[in-house]
């Protein structure tokens, strides 16, 4: 089928939001209250601040997309245990080295760096799902060759090409100025693609809807990619991954950030059946290391 292209420039502006708590001072415990009078209600804990979007546009509050099924805001120091970093192993076309002390958080936002020897990270959000949303608020920093930036849906089998791959932003160009999707698909590993000029050195949400009839991609709210070649859908579940991958030579260090990620079950959506454990590495490589392949739920640690 014929592909169309759309091209959009969106201006983002910046979003905050403020959390105002509060409580009236509570009756002393020593004055019981008089006859037939309601009590005091008890002091309520203020809540702690929300932290504002780095995102001020989004897909999912443009089209109604309701409350997601699973939201990660990387507020700790470490990686969330549905999240897994990949290896220590060899990078994309066991090329440099993926690790996870690439990848780092601080100030609720996760980090993976690249470096110029090939030296970067990737993770991947377990479990996954066929059919589905997903949305990420993410920006690139600029690069000097060697590094794409990546979210896609990886088949949860490991079973790459037959299994499928969306890329739903694969960030090309060395100013970050490009944006590539591609639908890989058959065991052939042939491909649809499509692409948008926008700039991704700035926070953007970059979003995902996949159904049994459609895949489409947007960028802040603004569609600019879809199809409807069914025969070119993945045929199971698939899991979020965010990537910074190696395409050698690299002309020096680079990064990209995410401030959260949102997933969204559709009524037709099947939930994968393998899984990784809390804290298992995940991995690019499946014939070299198979036991950091997704196992049965009901193998999984608890």
């Amino acid at each position: 089928m014929p592909l169309t292209f759309r091209s959009v420039v969106v201006l983002l502006g910046t979003c905050a939001l403020v959390a105002v708590t509060g409580a009236a001072s509570p009756a002393s415990a020593a004055e019981p209250a008089p006859p037939g009078s309601a009590r005091p209600a008890e002091p309520v804990a203020p809540r702690p601040p929300v932290a504002p979007s780095k995102c001020t546009t989004t897909t999912s509050e443009k089209l109604g997309w309701g409350e997601p099924t699973r939201t990660s805001d990387f507020d700790g120091t470490t990686l969330p245990p549905d999240w897994h970093a990949y290896g220590p192993e060899p990078g994309h076309a066991k090329k440099g080295t993926r690790t996870p002390d690439a990848v780092t958080l601080e100030d609720g936002v996760v980090t993976i760096t690249g470096q110029r020897d090939g030296t970067t990270g990737a993770i991947s959000w377990h479990p996954g799902q066929r059919y589905g949303r997903w949305e990420g608020c993410v920006k690139a920093d600029p690069g000097r060759g060697g590094y794409n930036a990546l979210f896609l849906l990886w088949p949860v089998a490991e079973d790459f090409p037959v299994g499928g791959e969306i890329d739903w932003m694969e960030i090309t160009s060395d100013d970050r100025q490009k944006t590539s999707f591609f639908l890989h698909y058959g065991a052939q590993n042939d491909q649809e693609y499509g692409s948008v000029r926008h700039d991704a050195t700035e926070w953007n949400a970059w979003a995902v809807e996949w159904t049994p009839e459609e895949i489409t991609a947007y960028v802040n709210g603004k569609e600019w990619y879809s199809t409807t070649e069914t025969s070119h859908f993945p045929p199971g579940p698939m899991n979020m991954t965010m990537q910074l991958d190696y395409f050698p030579p690299a002309g020096g260090s680079t990064a990209m950030h995410m401030d959260w990620a949102k997933q969204w079950a559709l009524p037709e959506s099947e939930p994968a059946e393998l899984s990784l454990g809390p804290g298992e590495p995940a991995t690019g490589q499946p014939r070299d290391y198979p036991q950091h392949k997704p196992r049965p739920l009901d193998q999984i640690r608890q």
